[in-house]
């Protein structure tokens, strides 16, 4: 015969050979609590949500607060094109947090002209000494 006894926050269930030989009769309570997402039911911005990683509370957080939200109800088309002032306010903020949010040119993602001259030389060497 099968029994549940509950330990603490826990409910262990304990079942016979009978009762595993079948398909499972046990039935589990639904999970109450729903994901926290982006977006709230009610339409609003969630801001504790763990997908910004933070950006709404960083040091240019009003600045991003203030940009998506704008974004969020924008209803221009396309979308978003009437926030531009508030991201760039946010754009220049983060600018200013280079150890924060980054910079790209330390990255190597934006080649300056010196590297670009450098490789258009390196190119130019290449096929003189094919031909």
């Amino acid at each position: 015969m099968s029994y549940c006894k509950q330990e603490g926050k826990d409910r262990v269930i304990f079942v016979t050979e009978e009762d595993q030989d079948g398909p499972s009769k046990v039935s589990l309570p639904e999970d109450d609590e729903q994901p926290a997402g982006l977006i709230q039911p009610d339409g609003e911005i969630n801001w504790a949500c763990p997908c910004l990683g933070g950006m709404a509370t960083g040091p240019c957080g009003v600045e991003f607060r203030e940009a998506f939200t704008c974004f969020h109800y924008s209803s221009a088309d396309p979308k978003g094109s009437d926030c531009l002032e508030p991201f760039r306010q946010m754009s220049e903020c983060m600018s200013n947090y280079p150890n924060v949010y980054g910079n790209k040119e330390e990255k190597g993602e934006m080649p300056t002209e010196e590297t670009e001259k450098s490789s258009d030389t390196q190119q130019s060497k290449e096929v003189e000494a094919k031909a």
